[in-house]
Order: C-alpha cells, then sequence, then structure tokens
C-alpha cells in the first residue's frame, strides 16, 4: 500500500475513533456533574422510593374506599406518616440532646454512684481480676477513674454527640423523604412502568422477574425488620418517658439501632431495669418492666404477622446493610442500607439459582450430543 492511501485509511479509523471518544467523554462527564448535583438527594430519594413500594398496597386500599383518588390517598397517608412519625421522632431526638447533657452534667459534679463489684467477680475466666479492680476502684473514686479514661470517655462523646447531630440531619431526611414517597404513590403507574423498564434494560429479559424480587424484598424487610424495629422503639421510648427514665430519647434510639441490626433491645432493657429498681419505687420499676418484657418479645410475634411467606433475609445481611449504611450514610443509612443489601442478596440469590436451573438443563443435552457423535463414530 502507497503512503497516501496508508494515511488515508489511518484517518479513516482514527476519525471515528476521536468522535466516539469524545462522545463518551461528554456521556461520563454529564453523569459525574448530575451525580454531584443529586448526591445530597440520593439517601432522600432511595428512601422514598423504598417507602412508596412498602405503603403503596396500602395507599392502593384506601383509593378505592375514596372512589379511585390516588392523589389524594397518597396525600392523607403522606400526612398521617408526617404526624406519626416525625413528632415522636423530633421529641425523641429533644430527649437524646436532654439526656446526654444531663448524664454529662452528673458525671462533672460526681453525682452518679457506682456500687461495688460482687464478692465472686474475681472468679470470672480472663477478665475478672481485672475488672474487680477497675470496678472498685470507680465505686470509690469514680471521679479519679474518668479523669484516668478521659481520652477515651472525650471520644465517646464526641461520637454521641456527633450522632445525635446526624440523627436530628437524618429527621429532615426522613421527612423529605416521605414527601418524596407521596409523590411517588400519587404517580404509581408512571413510577412501576419506568422501574420495570430500567431493570428490563439493564437485565434483559429477566428484568422484570429482578423487579418483581425487589419489590417483595423491600415489602418484607420494611415490615418485617424497620417496621417492628420502630415499633418497638416507639414503645419503649414511650415506657422510658412515662417511667421518667432519664436520657429517654438516647435509650429509645439505641432500642431502635440493636432491634434493626437484629440484636434486640435487651441490651437496653436490663441496664434499664436495674436502674429504676435501685432508684425508682417498687410499684414503677416493676410495671416498667412488665412494659419492657413485653416490648422486648413483640419482635417473636410481630414478624411472622407482618412479613407473611416471605422468606426472611439472613440476619448478617440486615446486620452489616444496617451497620454499613449508618456509617456511610448516617441515620438515614441505618434503614437504606438493610433494604438496599437485603435486595441485593436477594437478586443474587434469584440470578444464582437461574444459573443452576440452566446448568441443569443443559447437561442432559449435552450427554445426548455425546452421546450421539459416539453413535456415528462407532
Amino acid at each position: 500500500m502507497n503512503e497516501p492511501g496508508k494515511i488515508t485509511g489511518e484517518k479513516t479509523y482514527i476519525g471515528p475513533a476521536i468522535d466516539i471518544a469524545i462522545r463518551i467523554g461528554v456521556i461520563a462527564l454529564l453523569i459525574a456533574l448530575c451525580f454531584n448535583i443529586l448526591r445530597p438527594f440520593i439517601s432522600p430519594v432511595v428512601w422514598g422510593i423504598i417507602l412508596a413500594i412498602a405503603l403503596f398496597p396500602a395507599c392502593r386500599r384506601l383509593s378505592s374506599v375514596l372512589s379511585g383518588r390516588v392523589k389524594l390517598a397518597a396525600a392523607i397517608i403522606t400526612a398521617v406518616m408526617l404526624l406519626c412519625i416525625i413528632l415522636p421522632s423530633v421529641h425523641m431526638v429533644s430527649s437524646l440532646v436532654d439526656g446526654t447533657k444531663y448524664i454529662s452534667e452528673r458525671l462533672q459534679h460526681s453525682e452518679i454512684k457506682v456500687p461495688p463489684p460482687p464478692d465472686n467477680i474475681d472468679k470470672w475466666p480472663l477478665i475478672g481480676k481485672t475488672l474487680k479492680r477497675e470496678w472498685n476502684e470507680a465505686s470509690e473514686n469514680l471521679k479519679a477513674t474518668l479523669t484516668r479514661f478521659q481520652p477515651q470517655l472525650k471520644a465517646m462523646s464526641l461520637w454521641m454527640l456527633k450522632s445525635a447531630m446526624g440523627t436530628a440531619l437524618g429527621l429532615v431526611q426522613f421527612a423529605l423523604s416521605i414527601v418524596i414517597a407521596g409523590i411517588f404513590m400519587a404517580n404509581a403507574k408512571g413510577s412501576g412502568n419506568i422501574a420495570r423498564e430500567l431493570f428490563v434494560r439493564l437485565a434483559g429479559e429477566r428484568g422484570a422477574d429482578f423487579a418483581v424480587v425487589s419489590q417483595k424484598t423491600v415489602h418484607n424487610v420494611v415490615k418485617g425488620i424497620l417496621g417492628v424495629a420502630i415499633i418497638q422503639a416507639l414503645l419503649a421510648g414511650s415506657g422510658f418517658w412515662v417511667a421518667g427514665v432519664p436520657g429517654a430519647g438516647l435509650w429509645a434510639f439505641l432500642c431502635l439501632f440493636l432491634a434493626i441490626i437484629q440484636i434486640g433491645i435487651f441490651p437496653v432493657v436490663i441496664p434499664v431495669i436495674i436502674y429504676m429498681f435501685s432508684s425508682a419505687d417498687a410499684l414503677t420499676a416493676g410495671l416498667l418492666t412488665a412494659w419492657l418484657i413485653l416490648v422486648s418479645l413483640l419482635d417473636n410475634f410481630l414478624k411472622p404477622i407482618l412479613m407473611g411467606r416471605g422468606a426472611p433475609v439472613p440476619m448478617l445481611v440486615i446486620f452489616l446493610g444496617a451497620i454499613g449504611g449508618f456509617l456511610s450514610m448516617g441515620f438515614m443509612g441505618l434503614f437504606v442500607g438493610a433494604v438496599i443489601l437485603s435486595i441485593g442478596f436477594k437478586l443474587l440469590l434469584v440470578w444464582l439459582d437461574d444459573l443452576s436451573h440452566s446448568n441443569k438443563s443443559s447437561e442432559p443435552d449435552d450427554f445426548a450430543g455425546e452421546k450421539s457423535k459416539a453413535e456415528y463414530i462407532d
């Protein structure tokens, strides 16, 4: 090939390649700019979608009562959600801040007394002697013990303060998510079509099945995991507030956190009961104990009812999703992370199951093909 022809051929290939590269670069830049603009709203929008999927059956039933007025039903549900969730949550945050300040002030004025350790605690393996020594020092001179652990306590206090501020910001995002969910429910038909088309576009023929699996997973996790956790936290917090437990909002938030990650609220309930029996009258402590035990066992009855026949997601998936979401997205991530990781886990199971079925179905055909080849060779 002569030089002019070679140069012309190179231009023929290089020109379209540069054109494609420029187009891809512009599209990537546009996507990056859109993501950067929408990044503050990603968590509220995702949580709004999750809430819309979870609440839409109730919206549909209410709209049938209202002669098919879906938008009115969505507006009613949005208003009820804002009143029933946001107002108690705002009170919980206020109590959380007050409780943290109360505990901090009592520690500074040495008003908190630590009882001496039990006699046989030094017989515990590995930690018994060290625990008894530290406990004795704390009971005799709590201020000196706190001074020795001042760096750790300061770090913990800063963490609690940041958590309280993050919780307040999360409540604002929660309110925004409820409004977004109401908009999605009011336009449910169009939103559902877009979601299905997106799944089909991403996953091909199985996209519609993946959309159904995602919808069922959202229903199960929101109702059976998050719903039960919120109910337990609100009921436990109400008991703390009525009984006059200091820092009721703080303990209610810890109950919510532990219930979501599937540990249960007993790690909070037991110290509160011990404190109430040591500082309050027997009747108040006894009634609060009975109430908290009932609330602690509530998930054993509510989860089967709310989750129905849906297969539960393993506890480890919920735990990792809630913890990872909380660390990466704050208070909102506590809910969003558990749901997103559960959806990913369920879709992975469906994909693996589909892959195993396709492999099994191909085995007889391959065997038959090998057999026919052997017969032909013979």
